[in-house]
Parts: C-alpha cells; sequence; structure tokens
C-alpha cells in the first residue's frame, strides 16, 4: 500500500505559480510512475505531468507532461523524501481543478523508457491515489 498526501493548492490571478507537492509513504518502490493528474468540475480526469523512474539499470527517469501545460509546469522529484512536486507557472483559468497524485508501481518497459506518453498519463494505469489539493485561478 502506498498512501500520498497532497498539498500547495490555493486560489491565484491568473499569470500567477504555485508549487505543489506529494509526498509518499508506507510501500516505496525502486520502479513506479509517480505524478499529477487534475480534474475539473464535469470534465474526465486528465493527465498532467508525470515521472517515471527504474531500477538502478535503467538509469535516469522518463517525464512526461500534457500538452496544455508543456512549457509552464514543471515536475521534479526528492527521491530521499519519497516526493514529487510541481511548479505550475502562467496559471490560467482554465488550470483551475482538483489536482491529484498518483502513483502506477509496475509501470511497462515502453512508459519507463519515454516512448509511451499515451499510457503514461492514462489515469486507468495509476493503483494509489491522493486526496487531491484544489488549486483556483481567477481572471
Amino acid at each position: 500500500q502506498v498512501q500520498l498526501a497532497e498539498s500547495g493548492g490555493d486560489s491565484v490571478q491568473a499569470g500567477g505559480s504555485l508549487r505543489l507537492s506529494c509526498a509518499a509513504s508506507g510501500n516505496t518502490y525502486r520502479t513506479k510512475c509517480m505524478g499529477w493528474f487534475r480534474q475539473a468540475p464535469a470534465k474526465e480526469r486528465e493527465g498532467v505531468a508525470i515521472i517515471c523512474t527504474g531500477g538502478d539499470s535503467l538509469g535516469g527517469g522518463s517525464i512526461y507532461y500534457a500538452d496544455s501545460v508543456k512549457g509552464r509546469f514543471t515536475i521534479s522529484q526528492d527521491n530521499a523524501k519519497n516526493s514529487v512536486y510541481l511548479q505550475t507557472n502562467t496559471l490560467s483559468p482554465e488550470d483551475t481543478a482538483m489536482y491529484y497524485c498518483a502513483v502506477d508501481p509496475n509501470p511497462s518497459t515502453t512508459v519507463l523508457a519515454g516512448n509511451d506518453p499515451g499510457r503514461a498519463l492514462a489515469r486507468d494505469e495509476y493503483a494509489y491515489w491522493g486526496q487531491g489539493t484544489q488549486v483556483t485561478v481567477s481572471p
């Protein structure tokens, strides 16, 4: 089991920035994908930014972003703290949503290799979810 705790959500004006944090506890998988989804009212939950890391033999991580956030959002991780972060810049009202942290403890080799964005950003691939943190962006 993995427990995920998000923080950092807030209300900001358009153009502003926020840094979201997600701390994981419980089982810490050496090979996993971990990152952020969001869900706006009456919309489907969508993948935002994911970072995937394998065992030592697989080297560094693969990172995926939704097209809508590329160039504005940056995902990072701190393995010592078992945490991931999402730096969100140039926020717009369209970014208003509940932001969820999620973990896939069994990603495919293509996802780990950075070659499968569709699967990396698919909510059905993720087994563990946090409770969410609300981001509200006003015009």
